[in-house]
């Protein structure tokens, strides 16, 4: 059977969360978010880790930051070192400090403030060994090297070609990061390159199909044992049954509409 190590995840609660402005094709400004129903999504997320014996630690909210809810995006932890994010789009660009204070209250004293875009783990996945890393739309393909010279870990760059699919989490997930094998993918989100590349790395992944990866069934987590997806990516369920994972369904529609789901909202912090 498969085994659910205790991990620590930072969450920020969606208080201030709205869509005002288009920065990735799922954000429409002209459809009215419900921001008690937003809340009370992200909260079952919330109560799911809980119930799963895992820690969540929370960040404050800050008026003016309507994606902080998007906490995966500010930071990549490992091994107790913190890469900070640079984002793309100066709206955003707050998040990344209102991260770092947080780190630095937390006693973290390996903080690096990156000199390249990246947004944290929306384009950063780890396995046991390796850093997975996305470009295409959001990070700077220089951000890789950075990170490597960082984490002290080889990266592997996969470019993204879909728009729909603007960061990695929306396209993959690792399911076990004990191993460098087991992730699931969606292969139309990737270049013909990347997708030759994904299938030498991970040759018994779990395929995505479009459906379930239009529903963010990839941006998921995983400790291990539980899968914690979309529950409208329900063709996902079988195959991570068939290979032992325990699919959790949830309904986060309500911050899909700010184009993120259950990864999205959930910054894994190893230590």
């Amino acid at each position: 059977m498969r085994t659910a190590p205790p991990r620590r995840y930072l969450m920020c609660p969606p208080t201030h969360f709205e869509v005002s402005y288009s920065i990735n094709p799922w954000m429409d400004p002209a459809k009215p978010v419900d921001p008690q129903l937003a809340l009370t999504q992200w909260e079952d997320l919330k109560r799911t880790y809980l119930s799963l014996g895992h820690t969540v630690e929370l960040l404050t909210p800050q008026p003016g930051m309507p994606d902080m809810v998007f906490a995966a995006n500010g930071a990549t932890v490992i091994d107790g070192r913190v890469l900070s994010a640079r984002f793309a789009f100066p709206q955003r660009a707050g998040e990344a400090l209102a991260q770092r204070k947080w780190f630095q209250a937390q006693g973290y004293a390996d903080i690096r403030i990156p000199e390249h875009v990246n947004e944290g783990e929306g384009d950063f996945a780890v396995t046991r060994n390796l850093l997975l890393a996305g470009r295409g739309f959001r990070a700077s393909p220089a951000s890789h090297a950075e990170a490597q010279e960082f984490f002290g870990r080889p990266v592997i760059g996969l470019d993204l070609v879909d728009p729909r699919f603007y960061h990695l989490d929306t396209a993959l997930c690792v399911l076990d990061d004990s191993t460098d094998t087991d992730v699931m993918y969606y292969p139309g989100a990737f270049s013909p390159g990347s997708r030759e590349a994904l299938a030498r790395l991970f040759p018994d992944a779990v395929i995505a199909e479009e459906a379930d990866a239009l529903a963010f069934g990839l941006n998921a987590v995983s400790d291990g044992r539980h899968v914690l997806l979309p529950q409208a990516a329900a063709g996902l369920c079988a195959p991570l049954r068939a290979r032992g994972y325990e699919p959790v369904p949830l309904d986060l529609t309500e911050l899909l509409k700010g184009g993120g789901s259950v990864k999205c909202c959930t910054l894994e912090i190893r230590v």
